[in-house]
């Protein structure tokens, strides 16, 4: 664990306090009054992480580049990040944002089909993509003398990408596997996808990242050419270099390559907004599942927006492991759950925080909602405790000093604050801003975000013992 205290001060700290406390301010024999020394806070005693040391240009055709040098290892990682995902996708053509991850992969002008990652694999490097709601990733990790073959291979599928029939309709068939293997087939596979088609009625968070069968199908090689030149520009990308290199060297060597493909037309951005929820919504579906699931969902604020942080303090004090209050109390307590945990899913706009109960045999679903609400409502009512807020906080420094450890991390996070928050001073501001978190924070927000006329209940029944197979 990374996460350092400073022993000595705090001990000696608390020793002061504790005896300020004791003696009730009363001074020895002859002496002046001592003013009492205040207990350090939890969040003194955690050491902050160094902050990342970064420079930045945007080039005249709208790359936006940032480098951190790190020469603890002769490495160097490169992630390159689209601004473009499932969000970006149209009602019936979804799952574009998906497929190019695979078809950035399968040639370009001068690269045949699988030799980018092959090259770079014989070499000693990795490769690899990923696609989320908001953004598209393509990283590389290599010895740090390779760095001109990196960006040369992002330049030229970047500028010259084959989108071409068979490979087009190849990729297609292998999103579509990967959508039977993780969605279609697993039991509960499809809870994620049920869950945003019942809660989101107008903004595209509604869609899932790999797409629906039928929209796979459709797509058309005119479609997919269309969506790769509207977002796959350099107007639209930020690259992050972290490792052994010079920055002035590096900064050339992109505006060598990349600096060389043209800018694109203007990216859209007319993702409409989802309209407010003003009363509960409820809604009893069914699956073939061997048991039912019940899901409270509400929305929550974007990344970045104040109110984000004490809702991530929230969300860790309900639903992070088994002493969470939901696991506590659905599984151990009230033993209505096999199974309770939740998530607040918190990215570029607003999305949800989803409270889920895999009900167990022979208890009604009716009995885990009724626990998952009451958990929530309990935090409307009632502050949490000191404990409670101590354990989060120390969670949270542990897990940001963790991952930044690496400098395929630090890329990550240099990224992040560039392309979501499109503030770079958030990858080292955050820190404070949850080690501030309040109780009182924490109940703000849990009573605006958690109100009941917000609510969505969603019952998930195994086919044919519900009586009530529609949805809204």
């Amino acid at each position: 664990m990374m996460i350092q205290f400073r022993r000595a001060a705090a001990c000696a700290a608390a020793v002061l306090a504790a005896v300020s406390v004791t003696l009730s301010g009363a001074a020895a024999p002859g002496q002046a009054p001592q003013t009492p020394v205040p207990a350090p806070s939890p969040a003194d005693l955690i050491s902050r992480p160094p902050t990342l040391q970064y420079t930045e240009k945007t080039l005249d055709n709208g790359l936006r580049v940032i480098l951190h040098e790190d020469h603890s290892t002769p490495i160097v990682h490169v992630e390159l990040w689209y601004h473009v995902g499932s969000k970006d996708e149209k009602a019936g053509r979804t799952g574009f944002a998906h497929l190019f991850e695979h078809m950035m992969f399968k040639g370009s002008k001068n690269v045949e089909p699988d030799q980018h990652p092959s090259w770079l694999t014989s070499i000693g490097g990795q490769t690899n993509a990923t696609t989320n709601e908001d953004a598209t990733v393509y990283w590389q990790t290599v010895p740090s003398q390779y760095l001109p073959l990196v960006l040369w291979l992002e330049a030229d599928r970047m500028a010259s990408l084959r989108v071409d029939e068979s490979i087009f309709r190849n990729e297609r068939e292998v999103v579509k596997e990967e959508r039977r293997m993780r969605i279609d087939n697993p039991p509960f596979g499809r809870l994620s996808e049920i869950i945003y088609q019942q809660v989101f009625t107008t903004h595209p968070y509604r869609f899932q990242t790999i797409g629906s069968m039928e929209d796979l199908q459709a797509a058309s090689i005119g479609d997919v050419r269309d969506f790769y030149r509207t977002y796959y520009v350099p107007n639209n990308a930020t690259i992050v270099l972290a490792g052994d290199f010079d920055a002035a060297e590096a900064m050339a060597m992109i505006e060598k390559y990349l600096g060389r493909v043209p800018r694109g037309r203007d990216v859209p951005r007319d993702i409409p907004a989802e309209p407010v929820q003003r009363d509960e919504r409820r809604v009893t579906l069914e699956e073939s599942w061997p048991l039912p699931a019940v899901v409270v969902a509400h929305r929550v604020p974007a990344d970045g927006d104040p109110d984000a942080y004490p809702m991530h303090i929230a969300a860790k004090i309900l639903s992070d492991g088994q002493s969470s209050r939901i696991y506590k109390r659905l599984v151990y307590d009230d033993r209505v759950a096999m199974a309770a945990f939740g998530d607040a899913k918190i990215i570029e706009d607003p999305n949800l925080f989803t409270a889920i109960a895999v009900v167990q045999p022979g208890r009604a679903p009716e009995a885990a909602t009724a626990a998952l609400i009451a958990e929530l409502e309990r935090m409307r009512r009632e502050p949490v405790t000191a404990a409670e807020l101590d354990r989060a906080k120390r969670q949270f420094a542990r897990d940001y000093i963790l991952g930044r450890e690496t400098v395929q991390q630090k890329a990550g996070v240099l990224a992040h604050a560039a392309v979501i928050h499109d503030d770079l001073g958030t990858a080292d501001g955050e820190f404070e801003l949850f080690m501030r978190v309040t109780a009182e924070d924490v109940q703000r927000v849990a009573r605006k975000y958690f109100a009941p006329e917000t609510r969505n209940v969603i019952t998930v029944m195994p086919r044919g013992t519900s009586g009530n197979g529609g949805g809204r």
